[in-house]
């Protein structure tokens, strides 16, 4: 690969960039006219703008993606994560324009984007699923039935889901028929899909993912797991790894089951299986998700393996140079997701003006950002503009270095989550591991009410 034009905009776009240089690749930044200032802009040796702010007429512009690959001779697409990074026909059409998707292959990314169609390829490959429905359900009716037969709560969801987006859960018949058509109307408006699939819903689960990769000569590896499950609203908040729910013999188990789904699948490139784990440790697959994950990078300050390089090697072609018994693990890493928004008025976007910024430093702490004094934070897109990592030795030293990064981060001009996320930081039962998807509503919403 000669040039690498990165379709995305933020900390990954720079991140991504930054891992080129590295490599002496050539890149190119392509950027809305709100993000002409950006830090991906300044950073990149070639930049295009591809539309105005609004990202359905900019980053998400299919036509207008490929047109600046052409112009600037880019041989190669990275689409970071969100916008067009598991969009299966913008990397057909990246194919059939003889350009390089750093990622699966479209067929792959089709197949295992379809939520109920990989829970039953995994099912067939021996991976442990969610009692739930064969593939989509096919009406109300169908639904009701499959409630009854595995048993309320159940979880209604899109089955071209992510991010989050167009779930439901539903405690009794009347609830399931309230949200069946409201799930199905956030799945068409979030994903131009309005299938929807039934799931038994696990009650106060861990949400711990497995981190993969895999070549195209049928080489593949695990980094080991990430535990995400801090959440709020589906939406992860801190992530950390190893996780404090997983034994080793657990850990063995969930490795294997994930190269199984890699390999079921056929898929190659980087990418990450998602899993629940119940209170008595039973593990179930949740979903595939095709891309570098926003918590890449404390799984690369734990094993040292440059995730982003491995991405881009693979999809030139090269062989995985990785063996499962080369890899190790050292330490605790956690990451914290560095939002403008303000918790107290139910978590509102605050983009603006930053006119203060302090990053933290030193031993152990890593920040993957995009803003600078003076940047304007555009009204248009996701709010998280920062990650600060941080790698001690155990999850206790991990704990106070980020209890020291988040105490030393001042930006200024915007509200943000920082004081949020010292409250879960230094809650007693986060310091010792005990919580589940609940711990942010129950133990830190609801004591601030």
């Amino acid at each position: 690969m000669n040039k690498i034009l990165i379709a995305n905009r933020g900390e990954i776009a720079v991140r991504i960039i930054r891992a080129c240089k590295e490599m002496n690749i050539k890149t190119v930044a392509v950027y809305s006219e709100i993000d002409k200032d950006a830090m991906h802009t300044r950073l990149a040796d070639e930049t295009v703008c591809i539309g105005p702010a609004n990202s359905g007429k900019s980053y998400l512009n299919f036509k207008n993606i490929i047109e600046a690959a052409n112009i600037t001779g880019a041989d190669s697409i990275h689409p970071g994560f969100g916008f067009l990074s598991e969009n299966s026909q913008f990397a057909k059409i990246c194919e059939e324009s003889n350009i390089k998707f750093i990622g699966p292959s479209y067929k792959v990314i089709e197949l295992m984007g379809n939520k109920s169609n990989a829970k039953e390829l995994m099912k067939s490959a021996g991976v442990p699923v969610v009692p739930g429905s064969d593939g989509s359900v096919r009406g109300i009716k169908d639904a009701i039935y499959i409630a009854k037969k595995i048993g309320y709560p159940v979880i209604l969801k899109a089955a071209a889901g992510g991010g989050g987006k167009g779930i439901r859960v539903a405690n009794n018949q009347e609830e399931l028929e309230s949200n069946y058509n409201l799930v199905k109307q956030e799945a068409k408006l979030s994903f131009n899909d309005d299938e929807i699939y039934i799931e038994k819903f696990i009650k106060n689960p861990r949400h711990v993912e497995i981190q993969v990769l895999a070549d195209e000569y049928g080489n593949v590896v695990h980094l080991g797991e990430r535990d995400c499950t801090v959440q709020r609203k589906h939406q992860k908040v801190i992530e950390e790894t190893p996780s404090t729910a997983i034994d080793e013999k657990l850990r063995n188990k969930m490795g294997e089951a994930a190269i199984k789904a890699v390999k079921a699948s056929g898929y190659t490139s980087c990418g990450t299986v998602e899993f629940l784990v119940d209170s008595d440790k039973n593990f179930y697959f949740m979903e595939m998700n095709t891309r570098i994950q926003v918590e890449h990078p404390i799984t690369e300050e734990r094993t040292g393996i440059d995730i982003v390089k491995e991405q881009i090697k693979i999809a030139a072609g090269e062989k995985l140079k990785l063996k499962q018994k080369d890899i190790e693990f050292r330490g605790c890493s956690i990451e914290c997701r560095i939002n403008a928004e303000n918790p107290s008025k139910y978590f509102m976007p605050c983009p603006g003006t930053i006119t203060g910024l302090n990053l933290p430093g030193g031993n152990g702490i890593r920040i993957d950002t995009a803003i600078y004094e003076g940047y304007a934070i555009p009204p248009t897109y996701d709010s998280m503009i920062a990650k600060i990592i941080v790698h001690g030795a155990n999850r206790n030293e991990a704990i106070s270095k980020m209890k020291r990064a988040l105490e030393e981060t001042v930006i200024e001009g915007v509200d943000t989550n920082i004081d949020f996320l010292f409250q879960i930081i230094k809650n007693h039962n986060f310091i010792r591991g005990d919580f589940d998807t609940s711990f942010i509503e129950n133990e830190i919403l609801k004591k601030e009410v």
